[in-house]
């Protein structure tokens, strides 16, 4: 069985600017939730943020990790389930190829990437697992675009905000930004206020509050 559900854009080009400084890390001072916590950054500059588009696949067939760049929107991050297969490769260079073409913002794949000095060379931002030679095939056994799916524990909805860098990967809704966005600013910005003081001669346990645990 196949499902093609309508993309779902929850944030607006002014959200996910306001969002862009956001440091996943900064987020991860205040709470445990959200976080894609295994997958790991598959080319250097690997920093992006934009609407999920999910796919769910069952492991060996791809078909529907091919389809979904017909409905994306440029700024999309494609988020992709394998249903536990950790040893496939989904995505590959000519599926590099055509998400460059569309220029979405990332992937983010629970599974594997294959031709991955291609995929560097293509530049598209990629999360992933790991690389394998081992890879998946159109067979037309079943998929799904744009249905919840999960990741590390964490479901990812259509049209979630997906927040990455270089520290990880944050999946946020309307609730989650509203609570942390402007905190997550604002801790940004005082730490340039600390690197003074500690320039200044401040100790770090002293600014933080930490040396009182050892009086």
């Amino acid at each position: 069985m196949f499902t093609l559900n309508p993309r779902v854009a929850c944030f607006s080009s002014e959200i996910i600017e306001s969002c862009r400084d956001v440091c996943p890390s900064t987020i991860g001072h205040m709470t445990d939730f959200g976080f894609l916590k295994t997958l790991r950054p598959q080319i250097e500059q690997c920093q992006f943020i934009g609407n999920a588009v999910t796919v769910r696949i069952p492991h060996m067939d791809s078909s529907a990790v091919h389809k979904v760049f017909d409905i994306v929107q440029e700024g999309d991050v494609v988020c992709i389930d394998m249903s536990g297969d950790y040893d496939r490769a989904c995505w590959g260079e000519m599926v590099s190829y055509m998400a460059r073409a569309k220029k979405i913002a990332g992937a983010v794949i629970d599974g594997c990437v294959t031709d991955i000095k291609a995929l560097r060379e293509i530049g598209v931002p990629i999360y992933a697992r790991k690389v394998s030679p081992l890879t998946t095939r159109i067979l037309g056994i079943e998929g799904a675009i744009n249905v919840p799916i999960s990741i590390d524990g964490v479901t990812i909805h259509p049209g979630n905000l997906i927040i990455a860098d270089g520290d990880g990967i944050l999946v946020a809704d309307e609730v989650t930004l509203q609570e942390y966005r402007q905190r997550a600013l604002n801790a940004q910005h005082a730490e340039i206020d600390v690197k003074k003081r500690i320039d200044a001669g401040e100790t770090l346990a002293a600014i933080s509050g930490a040396a009182k645990f050892f009086e």
